[in-house]
């Protein structure tokens, strides 16, 4: 039987840490910046992470 094959958007998108959980960058990030507030802006720098649901698949996209 093949290898399961890396899904590369996935491995580019998503960094997986030491306990297992996933980390993703924050959506609504790439222009129109100057409307949003300073809190705002700041909260979306953080990484955050992937909810528990989606775990499981995320990591057998990423070849884990």
């Amino acid at each position: 039987m093949p290898k399961m094959k890396t899904n590369k958007a996935a491995l580019k998108r998503f960094r997986v840490t030491k306990n297992g959980k996933v980390k993703r960058k924050g959506a609504f990030t790439s222009h129109l910046m100057s409307s949003r507030t300073t809190k705002r802006k700041r909260s979306l720098r953080r990484a955050k992470l992937v909810h528990a649901r989606d775990v499981k698949t995320l990591l057998r996209m990423m070849g884990h």
